[in-house]
């Protein structure tokens, strides 16, 4: 292989991120080798019976259109590769039935294909011409190399957006309660922090729901924890189905949850925005619960409320304040 060859290769691997950079700098040096006019790569989906021009090069009247889907079976490289007739420079006499290869004017034609490690075909790379063209030996080495830089590109491709997914379930995972599906207290942290910036931003107040599921200890020891785990996902959906999309709603752990809202601007009353808070949510938890043989009626929680001004503290501060009106909460019921 010339030096001039191996120079674009080399540039070309240092210097491309992308699968389309990648191979259109070698559909370009290509073009060159094999003298074609046109130099493409395709992707196959034997499964669904398709044929996609990923990204193709076109040095002369011969127009391989990209974004182009062709039924895979009747193809010239599904032909190519049924008969072992990888290269012709007289496409009439070889598939004269070819309406594609009409229609585009194709003569010579070559194609390989980019097959994975794992034997899976990706697709094929190919180069036609409307005149009649001879394939040298050192153009077929050429084009077969391109191929196999391309299989290893897209399997690393592939392997990298694995890990990309692996790694986003990972942290989805880390961030979400197990039991409810609710954000943990990591994740609800994390939002109040979001939502602090946001309400000093807008010069608003932020309300911390502190909820403490009353009685939670003797559902468990009357009717089992599996009761008391179907006690917990009711009460989170019941939760979510009365929180909206702008509120944060968590479990932070065992019978404890938070929900939290921007309230009124700072400079404002806000004690009806929080009591209508606070109705709404024991409003939400009370009532009727069917789980599975076991039907409750339950009293409800006890919710501390604190209106936070986020400019003057932080939300470990109103969440420890919540927690302990909170309790004042749990007091105040026991006497009633």
């Amino acid at each position: 292989m010339s030096d001039f060859i191996l120079s674009r290769i080399s540039e070309t691997l240092a210097s491309e991120n992308s699968l389309e950079g990648l191979v259109r700098k070698l559909l370009e040096t290509l073009e060159i080798v094999t003298e074609m006019d046109s130099t493409y790569l395709t992707k196959v989906e034997a499964e669904q019976g398709k044929q996609h021009i990923l990204f193709s090069r076109n040095s002369k009247e011969m127009n391989i259109p990209e974004g182009l889907t062709v039924p895979w079976g009747d193809t010239l490289c599904k032909r190519a590769m049924d008969e072992g007739c990888l290269y012709t420079n007289d496409v009439a006499a070889q598939w004269g039935d070819s309406e594609a290869a009409k229609a585009l004017g194709i003569t010579t034609y070559v194609s390989t294909p980019v097959q994975l490690d794992d034997g899976t075909l990706y697709g094929t790379l190919c180069a036609a011409s409307s005149d009649k063209k001879e394939l040298s030996v050192r153009a077929e080495y050429v084009l077969r190399l391109f191929a196999g830089l391309i299989a290893q590109y897209v399997q690393k491709d592939s392997l990298l957006e694995q890990l990309r997914e692996a790694n986003a379930a990972l942290i989805a995972h880390s961030y979400t309660d197990a039991l409810t599906g609710l954000p943990n207290r990591r994740a609800i942290f994390k939002n109040l922090d979001a939502l602090f910036s946001i309400a000093r931003h807008m010069e608003r107040t932020v309300i911390v729901a502190f909820i403490d599921l009353d009685d939670f200890k003797e559902i468990n020891d009357l009717h089992g924890h599996e009761t008391g785990d179907l006690f917990l996902l009711q009460v989170s959906e019941r939760l979510s189905a009365g929180v909206t999309q702008d509120d944060i709603i968590g479990r932070l752990g065992g019978d404890e949850f938070l929900v939290a809202e921007l309230g009124g601007k700072t400079d404002e009353a806000q004690e009806k925005i929080a009591s209508a808070l606070k109705a709404r949510l024991s409003g939400l938890l009370e009532g009727k619960y069917i789980l599975r043989d076991v039907e409750l009626n339950y009293a409800g929680a006890s919710i501390g409320i604190y209106v936070a001004q986020p400019d003057l503290e932080d939300p470990d501060s109103a969440l420890r304040k919540a927690d302990a009106n909170m309790y004042l909460d749990k007091n105040a019921r026991k006497q009633h």
